[in-house]
């Protein structure tokens, strides 16, 4: 199955197009290696998806033909433990209202190409 397809179908995000966007974004690698939407993912497979400050380990365990229900997803893959704890860690520092680390401040020349990119 495709990776934007397996990525929508195991409720990892809520429109395939958003899964497409993330995995040409190079949000998306698959056994440590970035790729295009294309690609097809089989059990055993390991997909890191960067979401923002969090990231999200999973091993592929199965696909499934159209979007299951959430109660089924938990056939379809499988968290990793350290992804588990991190994601935790993340949600406890919100919880708690800590800064999150959203990467370095742009500088004044990097926001006005950034400004001049988006439509008004």
């Amino acid at each position: 199955m495709r990776i934007d397809k397996w990525l929508w179908t195991a409720r990892l995000f809520k429109t395939r197009t958003q899964a497409a966007e993330a995995v040409k974004g190079g949000r998306v690698h698959v056994n440590g290696q970035a790729v295009k939407p294309g690609r097809e993912v089989e059990p055993g497979d390991e997909v890191e998806i960067s979401l923002g400050p969090a990231s999200r380990t999973v091993v592929v365990r199965g696909a499934a033909p159209r979007r299951v229900s959430p109660p089924e997803v938990a056939r379809l893959y499988e968290e990793t433990e350290a992804s588990t704890r991190e994601r935790e860690r993340q949600a406890e520092l919100r919880r708690l209202g800590a800064p999150v680390n959203l990467g370095p401040r742009p500088t004044k020349r990097e926001r006005r190409r950034f400004d001049a990119t988006r439509p008004h």
